[in-house]
């Protein structure tokens, strides 16, 4: 047998500077409307209709650091014919540290990967919203950021990454 032990003892690891850092997640504005209660909570004639609209928009906080605010805005409309049933209006921001990324990766970054980060925050407070509204909870299907990322690239109508 020998004297050595098997087992290795763990290395520290080396703190190194990730170039993608969250550092704060909140609710800039948030509104939840149910303009015929109780009558809305009553069963419908017919399926409600259900609009979900998702916006992206990302800006630059301060001039001297690598700070951004990336801002997701969900608005949800149901409607029964052309009564409506609830509006749902939030908007739910991050602020995110990136470090040494050129534009076109920047761009991306900002608004692909960080609203997906955001993105399943800001649908537990919609669908906690539509429940606590006395509706089944309305349960967003996941975006696909890239897509609409793609899609604004192309019509050169996305959004721009302001400066402060």
């Amino acid at each position: 047998m020998s004297d050595t032990p098997l087992a290795t003892e763990p290395q520290p690891m080396q703190a190194t500077s990730m170039p993608l850092q969250i550092n704060a997640q909140y609710i800039k504005d948030f509104s939840f409307e149910n303009p015929r209660a109780p009558s809305s909570l009553r069963p419908q004639s017919s399926q409600p209709r259900i609009d979900v609209n998702v916006d992206v928009q990302a800006s630059k906080v301060s001039k001297d650091e690598e700070l951004f605010e990336v801002v997701l805005k969900i608005t949800a409309t149901a409607k029964v014919e052309e009564d409506p049933l609830f509006l749902a209006d939030l908007t739910y921001a991050g602020l995110f540290r990136l470090q040494s990324m050129d534009e076109d990766s920047l761009h991306a970054v900002l608004l692909v990967e960080c609203p997906r980060l955001l993105f399943p925050f800001a649908r537990a407070i919609v669908a906690d919203a539509t429940r606590d509204g006395g509706f089944p909870p309305l349960l967003i299907q996941p975006v696909d950021f890239a897509s609409m990322y793609r899609q604004s690239k192309e019509s050169s109508i996305g959004a721009p990454v302001a400066s402060a």
